[in-house]
């Protein structure tokens, strides 16, 4: 493990992810407090802030091997020095404080490992944020390309990536009524089986299919009463996600699906989606009622054409499966369909990414998220690799999930889709992100709202979160350090149970925010 200790409490959570990206499969724990480790620590760093400086100092701790030669005692340990740094800060500016820290703890970790990170000190999940941000103050293509080299150490590839993904949207976020518009999420949180790379709100629907009645009464009070509340605003966008919203039943789906048309005015809606998902919970009947309903765009996601790699992930369908689905779709009239991948699966290569690449292209969907895989606590396949005894060679995995994601990109070009939003998680397998591709009039707008965070996002469900975008500043819930925001989270439940049983709590929290 990574042990750093600091001398106050401060950018406890910028030096924990950065040096994360670096060593992602070590634990690093970071605190003001000495705390005692069950595991052995390989890295012991001390970062101390003084008036004016922030010094880091660093040792490389070298355990001796257990079959270690006779004269060597098992468990001993040889401490070596790292060369550390000082720099010259000024605490009163805290966002250039935290960028000169994390550029000179980057310098630190690259010197050390060898290596240097695509998106650089970068570790926000919203990067296209500040290509837009100077957009908007007017600047060129080339002031943006040097703020972002310079403070950042991004590469190039990346910065052109974010610049390019930032214009797209700035025009598309053009049309959207950001003061009197907002969105809507409904979540609908079961899926077929709990696939072994996801920590999402999900449950298996079997478990639950008794109570599926229940959770749509639940959901549909908590719509009307967004729906009364939001009466004079406009809304731009809908979008249904989960789990799997298809593992509803048709007539479920035909239920919900009403009561917007019932409840909600339609007249300034952009999009419609709905994230069909999983082969193996869509039906002629509910692709029927979707497209009776007028949704225009749908998702149906197989993250990889591999059927070895589908049985090992959890999924129950078939790459035969995917393909009739979405024909069936088309058949049905739907011109705007979606499909995810995941790059960095268990047993692929770019082997497997290039054959599942060739099968989407024959498909030709309207739009294609590519993701890196993200190692998310709380997942299956994260504990699996955590349990396994079997060294990771993360430089190999990184080397490979690079050329993979380069491949999606050359394809989705050829496809003539190109990259219009972009989003990085904590834990993303060698540090990339996730990149969505459309053709010029596809791309999704809800997508790019949920990220640029410029408009209201009213979400329903359990585990659904509402962001209410204010038009002042205030302290940001729960801050040490004063900071102000525009932007209120407001979260549901996540458990099923808990949700249908205070669905009048998970009202009223939104009360105290939604429009006043």
């Amino acid at each position: 493990m990574i042990e750093v200790l600091l001398n106050k409490p401060e950018f406890e959570y910028d030096i924990h992810s950065l040096i994360k990206a670096f060593f992602p499969e070590q634990y690093v724990g970071v605190s003001a407090e000495k705390k005692e480790y069950d595991e052995k620590i390989d890295i012991r760093m001390q970062v101390n802030y003084g008036e004016d400086t922030i010094q880091i100092t660093w040792q490389e701790i070298v355990h001796a091997n257990e079959d270690a030669q006779a004269n060597e005692k098992p468990g001993q340990e040889e401490v070596k020095e790292i060369p550390g740094e000082t720099i010259q800060v000024d605490f009163s500016d805290r966002v250039r404080t935290k960028n000169q820290l994390k550029q000179m703890l980057y310098r630190m970790l690259c010197d050390y490992t060898k290596r240097t990170l695509p998106w650089g000190n970068l570790t926000g999940i919203r990067p296209t944020k500040i290509p837009m941000k100077l957009l908007e103050e007017g600047k060129s293509r080339e002031e943006i390309y040097r703020y972002m080299k310079d403070t950042y150490l991004a590469s190039d590839e990346k910065i052109e990536l974010a610049t390019d993904i930032a214009e797209r949207e700035n025009a598309i976020l053009k049309k959207i009524d950001y003061d009197n518009g907002y969105s809507l999420y409904i979540g609908i949180p079961f899926c077929p089986t709990t696939c072994s790379y996801c920590s999402f709100t999900s449950y298996p629907v079997a478990k639950w299919q008794d109570r599926m009645d229940e959770y749509v009464d639940a959901l549909l009070k908590e719509l009307a009463f967004i729906a009364e509340v939001s009466k004079e605003k406009h809304l731009n966008a809908i979008y249904m996600g989960g789990g799997t919203p298809t593992t509803l039943s048709a007539q479920q789906m035909d239920r919900v699906l009403s009561f917007l048309e019932e409840h909600f005015s339609f007249e300034h809606l952009k999009e419609y989606t709905i994230e069909a998902g999983r082969p193996d919970s869509i039906t002629e009947d509910k692709l029927r009622v979707i497209r009776k309903h007028g949704v225009g765009r749908i998702s149906i996601n197989p993250q990889t054409m591999q059927q070895k790699t589908l049985d090992v992930i959890g999924r129950r369908h078939t790459v035969e499966d995917v393909v009739r689905i979405f024909h069936l779709a088309r058949e049905l009239g739907f011109d705007n369909i979606n499909m995810d991948l995941i790059a960095g699966l268990p047993g692929e290569h770019p082997e497997e990414m290039e054959d599942t690449l060739r099968q989407i292209k024959e498909l030709a969907p309207d739009s294609l998220t590519v993701h890196a895989l993200a190692m998310k606590h709380g997942s299956r396949l994260t504990r699996e690799r955590a349990a396994s005894t079997e060294k990771q060679n993360y430089k190999q995995m990184a080397r490979e999930l690079e050329e993979m994601i380069d491949m999606a990109r050359k394809a989705a070009g050829e496809m003539g889709l190109y990259p219009y939003y972009l989003y990085r998680q904590k834990n993303i397998a060698g540090n990339f992100e996730n990149v969505g591709y459309a053709k010029v009039d596809k791309a999704g707008i809800y997508n790019i709202l949920i990220m640029e965070e410029k408009q209201s996002i009213v979400a329903a469900g359990a585990g659904a979160s509402t962001k209410v975008v204010l038009p002042y500043e205030i302290p940001a819930p729960g801050s040490k350090n004063g900071r102000m925001t525009n932007l209120i989270r407001i979260e549901n439940v996540r458990d099923v149970g808990e949700y249908i049983s205070r669905i009048d709590e998970m009202i009223e929290r939104k009360g105290e925010w939604l429009w006043h």
